[in-house]
């Protein structure tokens, strides 16, 4: 019998990024959710903390497949050399549950998760939406740019970050990515013009007063799967209308939303499932803010390691 780890695609993050661009990224997250794929369903992750960290255990299975990934999660600390969220990931198929590809699950995660962000502010945005503030000048940060670039014409993109020199590096790469759009350094002074506002730091508190979040903005939290930490003021999830992955997540994982439940600023009922607004079951409320908190789940690392496992078949 042949060996089934000699037989296993390794896709690296040079290949990831290759096989699926962001934009394919993000179609491939709203096609399974238009399909009809129930985010509730997925699989449970499990996270477990150790002496330096944590581990995250995240499976999830439709189809033809399944899929694991294993992250680990470093404290933030400064002079960091290796990225704070680092991971591994086994694509499988179903079938006779064998390991088809390994996957370089850091690449795999910082690109999944700005492609669902896309993938959901796509309805959340205004149509004209241009200008972009993001909190965070790491590589989630840089790939929401990329990801909202790939939805909306950007023309005016401010990044906001503690070091100076990560800002800046960061900056240069967004030029690269938006080379038409006037991209600077900026604050939290910039939100009340912003159109958008990303929100990918490893902050335990608010990051802008909610008062400055303008009516047509469209806000994504992503820094945090902790229901203690947040990146957001309670009353801005208070005035706004609040989309999650699913329910369940955002009452356990989401501290944005445990803590502005906990402070009686929002409502647990009033959260709305992603899959919801995709598919069109609940209008977008386009005379408030729209806020997205997600945390990560499986489905979202599942639908982009699929993709990239059956182009890379198709050209071997």
């Amino acid at each position: 019998m042949a060996d089934p780890i000699s037989r296993l695609r390794m896709i690296s993050a040079d290949a990831l990024t290759r096989l699926v661009p962001m934009a394919d990224a993000i179609a491939a997250v709203r096609a399974v959710l238009v399909d009809g794929f129930d985010p509730a369903l997925d699989l449970d992750r499990t996270i477990v903390d150790v002496p330096t960290g944590q581990l995250l255990l995240m499976p999830s299975a439709f189809d033809d497949v399944v899929g694991h990934k294993l992250a680990t999660v470093a404290p933030d600390a400064p002079g960091r050399t290796v990225p704070r969220i680092q991971a591994l990931y086994v694509l499988i198929d179903a079938a006779a549950l064998s390991p088809i590809a390994l996957i370089d699950g850091t690449a795999l995660t910082t690109l999944r998760t700005p492609a669902v962000s896309a993938a959901v502010l796509d309805d959340l945005a205004a149509p004209d939406a241009a200008s972009l503030v993001v909190f965070g000048t790491g590589p989630q940060g840089v790939a929401h740019v990329a990801a909202l670039a790939a939805i909306r014409r950007l023309n005016r993109v401010r990044l906001v970050g503690r070091d100076a020199a990560r800002a800046a590096a960061a900056c240069a790469a967004v030029h690269r990515i938006v080379p038409e759009a006037d991209v600077a350094i900026g604050s939290a002074a910039d939100v009340p013009d912003a159109d958008l506002v990303v929100c990918a730091t490893t902050s335990t508190s608010p990051l802008f007063a909610a008062a400055d979040v303008r009516e047509r903005a469209a806000v994504v939290a992503v820094g945090s799967h902790s229901p203690d930490a947040r990146e957001l003021d309670g009353a801005l999830l208070g005035r706004a209308q609040v989309v999650v992955e699913t329910r369940r997540v955002a009452r356990e994982e989401a501290g944005d939303v445990v803590l502005a439940v906990a402070d009686g600023a929002l409502d647990a009922s009033d959260v709305v499932p992603m899959a919801d607004v995709v598919t069109g079951r609940v209008a977008v409320a386009p005379d408030r803010p729209r806020v997205l908190k997600t945390c990560g789940m499986g489905w979202q690392d599942l639908v982009v390691a699929r993709l990239a496992e059956k182009r890379m078949r198709r050209e071997e």
